[in-house]
């Protein structure tokens, strides 16, 4: 691994604003809804569809027998207006709103929000904090929920897996419980980190 200094990013401190929050009102339903505030546990939202202390797991962990019992680091779901606006005008749509695709917090002022690292906390104004596990891969299950609000359209569930790379938001665990409330401040506290080449 290089270890050259131009791998090394400094830490930093980025603020943004918290602009809605969302949650499911049925643990089966992808879709999400607005709420006036987001009241957050060690299990996250409680009766959410990410909520709990563990998942089963899924194609996104090919390396174990579909359904294996593990940590759940996916219990919220955070997106940046930014990036959703600049994915609805890669697919020529007049916007995607952020419950169409399962969002739980919604922000602006943090630039490139996706590509935030692992490790980073959110440190919200009212208390709560969220630790972020990585970017969340768009998939065609977020682009058929689209799709559907756009039946003129064809292949939109496949356009959207493909566009929106690198702008999908983050996914993240409750490190500290509290109640997340739109027009509140939100700190990213991104943490020194080497940039990873094998070889």
């Amino acid at each position: 691994m290089s270890t050259k200094n131009e791998d090394r990013v400094a830490a930093q401190r980025v603020t943004g604003t918290v602009v809605r929050v969302y949650a499911t009102s049925d643990p089966e339903e992808f879709r999400t809804s607005r709420e006036p505030a987001l009241r957050l546990g060690f299990e996250g939202i409680a009766g959410d569809r990410h909520g709990g202390f563990t998942r089963r797991s899924s194609p996104r962990e090919p390396w174990y027998p579909r359904g294996t019992e593990m940590c759940n680091e996916r219990q919220i779901s955070i997106l940046s207006v930014t990036e959703l606006a600049e994915v609805a005008r890669a697919m020529d749509l007049p916007e995607i709103e952020a419950g169409w695709i399962g969002a739980n917090v919604l922000l602006e002022g943090i630039p490139r929000l996706t590509r935030i690292p692992p490790r980073t906390r959110l440190v919200f104004a009212g208390g709560a904090v969220l630790r972020v596990d990585g970017d969340n891969a768009p998939c065609r299950i977020s682009g058929r929920a689209i799709a559907e609000r756009f039946p003129e359209r064809d292949g939109l569930d496949l356009q959207f897996a493909l566009v929106a790379r690198g702008k999908r938001g983050l996914v993240g665990y409750v490190e500290r419980p509290g109640v997340i409330r739109p027009g509140e401040e939100v700190t990213a506290l991104i943490p020194e980190h080497w940039l990873y080449r094998s070889g």
